[in-house]
Formats: structure tokens, sequence, C-alpha cells
């Protein structure tokens, strides 16, 4: 925090922003109004839709045609120390500020980036653009801006394309082009949903260090307010377009007013978490506790589908070893592989929750594959109700794929865009030949979209009508139609609110009792895992580090790896 008397640097006051239909108007943002100090930290938190983002485009007048700025302003300090309105800024104005003096990190940094541009040509076009120098000196800053965000290997990265990158390398190649044009203020749109804990961490801790550094401000935006609370001196809490309250960080977490703040806090699940439900947001916002909602385990018996650990498993994963071949290259002998998953063997029982955790590319999606036969394993074997897969029949692995389900990762992409999600359900049950005519199958759906929360008339709708938590949802409905017993979850809330998180997994809780389902959780959330699971696997790497009870290997981790994911989680 700035010492002595803060000097505003942004002061956004009363703004509106409406869409204009017709001869309505709808207000987006409803009179917003805060300030933003001189080389601080403010963060901006809200579910989807709350207005969050709408925010930050409108300080840099990025909104789309459709909407406009129909009261307030946006006062930004020029050279003088004087303050000039944003909002009257013509676009020769705009460009003066965009982008150099204020400059801005988006959410999804694979849909920002040129795929065919290598990252370094596209940061050293951003420094052209803002300053005239050579392109040698444009290259070389680059190289030093790559340094600054701790890169490895700038050169390297310098001429390699965004798909060649991790999701945090991608991140941090997005975080030094807002930077090349030394701005004033940098505004961060969720920059770490869906990424690892440890990932996140070391993108939290770089733009504090880049704050303290560059003297700059940082407008931080996200969902979660534990990830704020590791960035920002103050919050504001933003619901359906408006401000519902605001100060600083820590007094908002003990001691926040608005009914709506309690839910966002309570709604996540946290290492300590014991109580059998998840509160969420309508809980708080109709003022009433449900009586599942009760802490502390007191309403333990709710979950009464326990684990059966007296009988056999019913999935054994025995030294499992999955490769990805590469192309072949011209005049290089061999065959050129990645071993994915490396010799890994643990068993899932009746009615218990596996949690597999790990960070990107230690091998828990390509392992969640391999046991539903979407990737071959090079060597080992997995049993289900004690037959080998390598060797059962042609009818048995049809038995096998109804019994054994997955709710993939991106709901989006998993769902066929051309396609009603209520046909795209009852195709499932089609080909699994679990309800006979077209009358019972649309009936069946509807009652599979009610036990998920969805309404009848979801049935005739397309994917892109959803929400992220609805399509999700679809996903669950479409894994259940085949009445599975194992249901495998690839990393099914990780780009979730924390709200609708809650909600998912309230949801997949209620399922397994109603359904008697066991299932294998893959996540990179180490509390979330700890709140699902009986017991946890640990992966790095391909490779299993340890395996156990959740509790106890969170109280007493074996690996300094698992100790790291512990310590890298938000409060």
């Amino acid at each position: 925090m700035i010492k002595g008397s803060p000097q505003k640097i942004l002061e956004v006051k009363d703004l509106c922003v409406g869409i204009l239909a017709r001869e309505q108007k709808e207000l987006l943002l409803d009179h917003i109004g805060f300030s933003l100090n001189k080389g601080e930290s403010l963060g901006v938190v809200g579910e989807s839709g709350s207005g969050k983002t709408l925010t930050a485009l409108s300080v840099l007048k990025l909104l789309p045609p459709q909407l406009s700025i129909t009261k307030g302003s946006v006062l930004f300090q020029v050279e003088t120390g004087s303050h000039a309105d944003i909002v009257t800024f013509n676009n020769t104005d705009i460009r003066e500020i965009r982008g150099k003096r204020i400059a801005m990190i988006f959410q999804e940094p694979m849909t920002c980036l040129n795929p065919v541009i290598t990252c370094g040509k596209q940061v050293s076009e951003s420094l052209l653009l803002y300053e005239k120098i050579s392109r040698r000196s444009a290259r070389k800053i680059t190289h030093d801006l790559f340094s600054e965000v701790h890169l490895p290997d700038p050169d390297n990265i310098y001429n390699k394309y965004p798909h060649q990158l991790s999701g945090g390398q991608r991140q941090r190649v997005m975080i030094a082009m807002a930077l090349a044009g030394n701005p004033e203020i940098l505004i961060a749109d969720e920059p770490t949903t869906a990424l690892d804990v440890t990932v996140q961490k070391s993108i939290l801790s770089l733009l504090s260090e880049l704050r303290s550094l560059r003297t700059m401000s940082i407008l931080f935006i996200s969902h979660d307010l534990g990830v704020i609370r590791e960035v920002a001196e103050r919050v504001l809490v933003m619901h359906q377009g408006r401000i519902v309250e605001q100060g600083i960080v820590e007094n908002i977490l003990q001691h926040p007013e608005n009914q709506y703040t309690k839910g966002l806090i309570a709604c996540r699940p946290t290492l300590e978490t014991t109580s059998p439900r998840l509160k969420t947001i309508s809980d708080f916002m109709d003022g009433e506790k449900s009586s599942k909602d009760i802490d502390n385990g007191e309403n333990a018996a709710f979950l009464t589908f326990k684990p059966d650990y007296s009988s056999p498993p019913i999935l054994s994963i025995d030294n499992v070893t999955t490769r990805y071949y590469k192309s072949k290259i011209l005049f290089r002998t061999g065959n050129q592989y990645t071993e994915a998953v490396k010799r890994i063997s643990f068993d899932i029982f009746q009615g218990e929750t596996v949690g597999l955790i790990g960070e990107s590319g230690s091998g828990k999606s390509t392992l969640g594959k391999t046991v539903i036969r979407l990737v071959e394993s090079y060597s080992g074997n997995i049993y289900y109700r004690g037959k080998s897969l390598s060797s059962i029949s042609k009818r048995e692995m049809g038995l096998f794929r109804k019994n054994v389900q997955m709710v993939f990762q991106d709901p989006y992409s998993s769902l066929n865009p051309r396609m009603q999600i209520g046909e795209a359900i009852s195709e499932v049950m089609k080909v699994h030949n679990i309800v006979k005519t077209r009358k019972e199958r649309k009936e069946a759906v509807i009652e599979l979209l009610k036990k998920v929360d969805l309404l009848p008339d979801h049935y005739n709708r397309f994917p892109h009508e959803f929400s992220g938590g609805q399509r999700q949802r679809i996903g669950i409905a479409r894994a259940l139609a085949t009445q599975p017993e194992l249901l495998i979850c690839d990393e099914s809330v990780s780009a979730l609110d924390v709200s609708v998180q809650a909600q998912v997994l309230n949801l997949l809780n209620d399922l397994k009792e109603e359904y008697r389902l066991t299932y294998l959780f893959i996540s990179h959330d180490l509390a979330v895992v700890k709140y699902m699971s009986d017991r946890i696997v640990v992966m790095k790497e391909g490779e299993l580090m340890e395996q156990g009870d959740s509790d106890q290997i969170y109280r007493s981790p074996e690996s300094d790896y698992t100790r790291s994911l512990i310590d890298a989680n938000p409060e």
C-alpha cells in the first residue's frame, strides 16, 4: 500500500452501461462508482454475468457495438496531474491510452494470441506499435520482458507458437505483451482461471512483484475471493451489474455485510471443509438456511452410500503405462514417444470417490481416457469387475462402456453444437438400447434434465444457449443416460465460478447417493478433491507420488510435491 495520502489514478463515477433494444433500455451496469490509487491493487469479485469484465471493458471503451455508456464518467489522470474523462475520448484519443497507459490481460490467452505467429513476434509487434524503435531493439526488449515475467529460456520461447506452450507460459506471454507499453494501470481479467494452484500462485506472485517494481496499479478481476485475498488490498463485490459491497479485503472477508458476499465466501470449499453439503449463493440470498447445509458434519447421515472395502474393487489399474508417439522425423531412427502415464497402480471400490490430483501435464486426464479405452495403454492391465479389459469380448466391452462413463472437462466442446441437447442425450440411450421407443426416450431425458436441475423446456435448446454451469449439468445428464455405476469426472468444475462449482459438487453428491455411483474425480484443485474424495491419488509427470485417505494426505503428506500443492492452495 502506498504510504501517505493516496493519489487517485482512476476514478469511475456513476457509470451506467445499457443495451438498447427497440424502445426498451436494459441496464447491464447500474451506477458503478469506485477509485483506483497509484500503486494500488484493487480486486473486483463476483459471479459470471455480474458485470466485472464489462466494467473493465468500459474503462477502455472496448464495448461491443450493441452496448453503450449511457451515464457517468471514467476519470483518468493525465500528465498535468488533472483527470480527463475517457468516456468523452474519440478513437484517436483512446488509442493513446489503450494498451500504452492502461493495458489489459484477457481471460483466455489461447484465444487472444494469434496461433500462426510466434509469441516473440507478437510481443515485438506491440512494442513497434507503441515506440519508434528498430525491430532488433524490439526483439531485445521482448527478450528482457520474457525474462522479467520469468519465462524459461526466453530465446526459445520467442520462436515458439502459442500451442507449444503450457497454460501458465501463455499467460506470462500475455502479461509481457501487456507490459510492452509500460502501462500505469494493468487490468487482469481472470488471469488464473482454470490454472493449476501452483501455476496460479506463481502468476499471482509475479503480478505482485511487477506492481512493486513498476509502481503500477492493478485492477484484478476474479470470481474467487481466495485469489483476491492473495493479490489485492481493497475489493469491490459485484452482483447483477451493481456494487453491493466494497472495502479492505480482510475486513470484507472477516465481516461481510451483504448477503451475497457472505454466500461467495461460504460456497467455496477449503481444505478444512467437513460439511456434507456446500452452501450456495441462493441459501444466503433467500435469507434461509437449508436443512441440508448444516456445518461440522451434523448432517453426515445424508451420505448413506458408503465405500464397500470388504468386496473386491470395481476397477483395478495395474502397472499401467500410456505413451503418445510423435510423428516420424526425417533421418531420425527409432520411435519417438512421450510417456504420459508411467506404471500407475491403484484400486477403486464400489461406492468410493477416488480423487486424482496433479498439475497440468501430470497425466491425470490421459489416465482417465486410458481407463475408458479412448486411449490405449502401452503396458499394464485395467480390470473391471475382475476381468481384464484387454481380453474381454466385444459384447462385454459394450457393457463396460455402458457402465463406465466420463464427464469431460469442457462440456461445450464435447457437445455437438448442431444438435439439440435432448437429442444428444437420447442418442446415448438409443446406442446402448436403454429405452426402446422415441417417446419413452424423450420422457427419460426430461426426467434426467430435472434430476440435474434443468427444465423440460431445455430439451429443444442448443449448447450455445446455456451457461457454463448448465452445460456441465448437461454433460452429467448425458453420462447418466446409460445408467452407469462408475463416473470419471475430468476437471468437471475447474473453470466454473465458485458459486456454480458448489452447486455442481452438491449435485454430484446427490446423484452418487440416488444412483449408487462410484467416482474417479480428476482435478488440480486440492480443496475440491479433498472435499469430494474418500481417498486421494497424487500424480506428477506421469508418476504416482502417493495415495491414501484424503484427511491423511492433507494432514501428513509424504511427498514434497503434495506439500507444495497444499501450500499453493489459496486460503
